[in-house]
């Protein structure tokens, strides 16, 4: 009997020979690959080898089903399903099994891939993995250099589910995981093994879900709830190359109706008990983990954090301010949008010119891949207090603007409040926000074409304002309304030489004195202390003694 048959679906996968020879440089135990060509013939082909067997569907047939059937022609007594775009440590296989329990699901630890850069022939930029183009000069005529390397970080070991069952990466639980055996509450989806016998029982790959979403969660899930436990290896590792940009996405078609479809059937089985394969009821699995983020929320909603930078910020105050989101954001799932790459969240880097039409349009890049529902923005040169995000907007219709924050200034830590609404503390429905960027970005694009980068277009652009929802004038994007609210404690605005926005420290700088009301003027701040000095020696201070 083979030890482990690696089942490995695949649909218009371009990396999935590179993932086949992978694991047969990397294999030492007893190991084959079942792989699924669900629809598509591969390109670059497969080699013929006596440990690999191919199946070929001229239609597809779906993720779901395409793994079954690696499945049911597998004799090994592991399985192992992957993605098609996937590497691996030196004898992987070998450390898991030798690691391996009957009634264990096990992942090793995952890391990112860079599978390959572009490399353009019009300017020679190498561009990191993403669409067909080049990200200096946009010029589409590129050829792929092939990288194929494990990213050193992150090593994620940790996964959870929201309270609607919308997969969650846990930083916070990674903190309390010791030892090389470590629970995990959920899985990321594209690697997990288990023995043959328990996949089929449990019917890990229910169909009935559909072909796509929900693989991690479900198999997790079955996993703890019948008795099992679903363990991370950290003495291995994987890497998984990641798809996060417009026109690099999934090769399965990704329909929000599908989604949301997987997503209502693992609350029906599981949050509701009616799954028969259980021997545990759904809330052991919750006291288990417990405290476990979001499930408090009213109405089951999700929290995510949109972070957008144009990777010009001083770096000293660039890590002082990303070191403290982190802190503060807990678990929620947290997407960076940047000018230049940037190993921060889930990052998707676009490479434009900084100005104010690429600002909007990371902000709307960001939206359309966080799928939270609720949005905090973040700004790169905010230090965010963690009861900023204990907020909860109350209506779907409105932006909030969490009105709760002071500004410092860098050079020598002097403090000031005044009641103002900013887009660094904005929170709102993601489907609102959608519609508004949507519509901003649209009508930004026609201003520029119209009036090019000029003083014209700067002036029109303040009058359109950056804050939706807080004024009426012509320009506007829209009707929107909003309303402020005030966090437990504040968060901090660092001022400093390339803020987007003037810095004003008197009030007579201000036209109309209703913009600046109860002003304030401290050498300290509310649950931060003193701010006198620079503020690296404020953030590492309040990091070590709050949040550590």
């Amino acid at each position: 009997m083979t030890d482990l048959s690696i089942l490995i679906p695949a649909r218009n996968e371009i990396f999935l020979s590179r993932t086949i020879q992978d694991i047969l440089e990397n294999k030492r135990a007893d190991t084959e690959i079942i792989a699924v060509l669900d629809g598509a013939w591969v390109e670059p082909g497969i080699p013929q080898h006596e440990r690999v067997q191919v199946i070929y569907h001229p239609e597809s047939i779906g993720q779901r089903a395409a793994t079954n059937e690696a499945a049911r022609i597998s004799t090994a007594r592991y399985v192992m399903k992957i993605d098609a775009h996937c590497a691996f440590a030196p004898g992987f296989d070998e450390v898991m099994l030798a690691d391996m329990q009957d009634d264990w699901t096990m992942v090793p630890v995952m890391r990112n891939l860079h599978a390959f850069d572009w490399v353009c022939n019009v300017c020679g930029e190498r561009t990191y993995q993403g669409p067909k183009r080049c990200g200096k000069c946009a010029s589409e005529d590129v050829v792929m250099d092939v990288v194929w390397r494990a990213k050193p970080s992150p090593n994620s070991t940790a996964y959870r589910f929201d309270n609607t069952m919308h997969f969650q990466y846990w930083g916070e639980y990674k903190a309390r995981q010791k030892g090389d055996l470590v629970e995990t509450m959920s899985l990321q989806g594209s690697c997990w093994m288990m023995t043959r016998e328990q996949y089929h029982r449990l019917n890990v790959c229910d169909e009935e879900f559909g072909s796509w979403g929900q693989q991690g969660v479900e198999v997790a899930v079955k996993t703890w709830l019948s008795g099992g436990r679903v363990i991370c290896n950290k003495r291995t590792w994987y890497a998984h190359m990641f798809r996060t940009q417009n026109g690099f996405s999934f090769p399965y078609p990704l329909s929000g109706n599908q989604v949301a479809h997987a997503r209502a059937r693992s609350r029906e089985l599981f949050i509701e008990n009616k799954w028969e394969g259980a021997v545990r009821p759904f809330s052991w699995l919750i006291e288990h983990f417990a405290p476990v983020p979001d499930w408090e929320i009213p109405g089951g909603l999700s929290k995510g954090i949109l972070y957008y930078t144009d990777n010009r910020l001083d770096p000293q105050i660039m890590e002082a301010c990303q070191k403290n989101l982190r802190a503060a954001a807990g678990s929620k799932r947290l997407v960076s949008v940047s000018i230049d790459p940037l190993d921060f969240g889930d990052n998707i880097a676009i490479r434009l010119a900084p100005g104010y039409l690429t600002m909007f349009q990371q902000i709307l890049m960001g939206l359309e891949e966080l799928e939270t529902d609720i949005v905090f923005f973040a700004e790169h040169d905010v230090l965010y207090h963690p009861t900023h995000f204990d907020f909860v907007p109350e209506r779907d219709d409105i932006i909030y603007y969490n009105q709760n924050c002071w500004k410092v200034r860098a050079d020598d830590g002097h403090a000031l409040y005044y009641d103002c609404s900013q887009t660094s503390g904005l929170c709102a429905y993601r489907e609102l926000l959608l519609r508004h960027y949507r519509e901003r970005v649209k009508r930004t694009q026609e201003k520029l074409d119209e009036l090019g980068d000029t003083r014209a277009y700067r002036n029109w652009i303040r009058r359109q304002g950056f804050e939706p929802g807080t004024h009426g004038r012509a320009e506007r994007v829209d009707d929107l309304q909003s309303a402020a609210w005030r966090s437990a404690y504040p968060n901090i605005d660092i001022r400093h030489n390339g803020n987007l926005t003037p810095s004003r420290w008197r009030q007579a700088q201000f036209r109309n004195r209703r913009s600046c009301r109860n002003w304030q003027e401290a050498e300290s701040v509310p649950g931060w202390g003193t701010t006198k000095g620079r503020f690296g020696e404020i953030i590492n201070t309040w990091l070590i003694s709050q949040l550590a």
